[in-house]
């Protein structure tokens, strides 16, 4: 067997047995990248770590700090308050509300499970009240957060566009954020009309009321090392007592600091094109020093295990490249000579397999095996990149991830098994029709 071949079966068995088993893929990863690289090859341990994504450490390490700090203060929670209060005798309003806080919350640096676990109680619990379908907030919930995730400063987009920058790929940030953004807001529109949106248009006022508490045990167990955010019980959220909504939409000099915080880190990322995780870092900093025993629990909130997952797996496919294996790829994939069927069969891959494992570890993966394909300009990176990183994220509605699985746990007890079901036929679909809507929109218009 070649080193080559070696390589990739021991990536792919990272990823069966971190799907099988609760083994950070990360640590598998670094694993395989001493087994491989030191044992195998011989390289240098400095030859191994120069595939280290220092950069993308910090910034994951920085931006996770900075949104575990903007939740223990309560900004978090007084946008989403804020935010529900508005759809008040609007209830056509409830699903896109929580759509757009989820976009925003994802798009300003939270990792999409931090942002599902924050709204999925909450959404389900409106869906219980105002009688929408659970699925369609669950996945108005899921969409929202992937249509922010491809932000400039966000988790998934700091992952591709470091990867497409360092191969040397023209890229283009914002137009990758904006495709994913309208991209997954198209499905919503779909997923709000076909789950009864219209009969929810027609249904008139919300009426007030407490919410019943929906928030089952176990859900905070079930999230955690996903670099998600144990989610709060339903009552503590907007309609609880008056003094509880009172308190959580109380705008305080805490709040307001972190607001002008979470304002410079997008100002200084995207106008002034400072460094994410640096300026991310000095926030949190800032934030920390102005309220030191309120915020020591934010560093314990850092997602350690989505860290050690990606550290782990850029590392591995850096020595995989040094192996030669990205070169022994990318001369399979051209010698079929059909750069759009080369193109969908990669969108199919990452959408099939990211149904089962990490999104966040296969971007980082699967994007580095196109790029020698992508260098012989056959066809247009940039849309090749949009499709690859949307049709990988789009499936993360399966019960088997972490969003998938939140939706489902904040189901009442009798839907619960409804709601499985049905999200697993939507993610079959989504897995199978997502991908060619995806070619078809980004890859088929770019071919040179």
């Amino acid at each position: 067997m070649g080193i080559e071949v070696l390589s990739i079966s021991l990536l792919v068995g990272m990823f069966v047995i971190a799907t099988i088993q609760p083994i950070n893929m990360g640590a598998l990863a670094f694993s395989g990248t001493f087994v491989l690289g030191s044992l195998i090859i011989g390289m240098k341990t400095s030859d191994i770590f120069a595939g280290f994504p220092s950069d993308l450490f910090l910034t994951l390490v920085a931006v996770t700090y900075l949104f575990a700090i903007a939740q223990i203060n309560g900004t978090i929670d007084w946008l989403v308050e804020g935010a529900v209060r508005l759809v008040r005798g609007h209830v056509a309003w409830i699903p896109w509300v929580m759509f757009l806080v989820a976009a925003v919350i994802t798009g300003f640096g939270a990792l999409g499970p931090a942002a599902v676990a924050i709204l999925a109680p909450v959404a389900l619990s409106f869906a219980v009240q105002y009688r929408i379908h659970p699925v369609m907030m669950g996945l108005m919930v899921i969409h929202g957060a992937q249509a922010g995730g491809f932000s400039p400063i966000s988790v998934y987009g700091g992952i591709t566009n470091q990867i497409v920058a360092k191969a040397g790929l023209p890229f283009a940030p914002t137009s990758l954020f904006l495709s994913s953004f309208f991209f997954n807001l198209a499905i919503a529109v779909l997923v709000f009309f076909v789950f009864g949106g219209a009969r929810v248009m027609r249904q008139g006022s919300a009426s007030s009321g407490p919410l019943p508490e929906l928030h089952p045990e176990g859900v905070s167990a079930s999230i955690r090392g996903h670099g998600g955010t144990p989610a709060k019980p339903i009552r503590e959220h907007a309609y609880g007592t008056a003094a509880d909504t009172a308190a959580s939409l109380r705008l305080t000099n805490e709040r307001v600091i972190t607001l002008i915080g979470l304002t410079a880190l997008g100002i200084g990322a995207l106008v002034f094109k400072f460094n994410v995780g640096l300026v991310a870092m000095t926030v949190a900093v800032a934030l920390a020093l102005l309220s030191p025993k309120a915020q020591k629990a934010a560093i314990d909130k850092v997602s350690w295990s989505t860290v050690l997952l990606i550290a782990g797996i850029i590392t591995y496919v850096g020595v995989m490249e040094k192996a030669g294996t990205v070169d022994y790829v990318a001369n399979g994939i051209s010698s079929l000579g059909m750069p759009l069927l080369v193109a969908l069969l990669l969108c199919f891959t990452g959408a099939i397999v990211s149904a089962f494992a990490s999104s966040t570890a296969l971007l980082g993966a699967i994007i580095p095996l196109a790029v020698p394909f992508l260098l012989q300009g056959h066809i247009s990176a940039i849309g090749v990149v949009a499709a690859i990183a949307i049709s990988t994220t789009i499936v993360d509605t399966s019960p088997f991830s972490t969003n998938g699985a939140l939706v489902v746990a904040n189901a009442p007890d009798y839907q619960r098994e409804k709601v499985l079901r049905q999200l697993l036929v939507y993610s079959a679909l989504i897995a199978i029709i997502g991908p060619v809507v995806a070619w078809l929109v980004f890859v088929v218009p770019g071919l040179v």
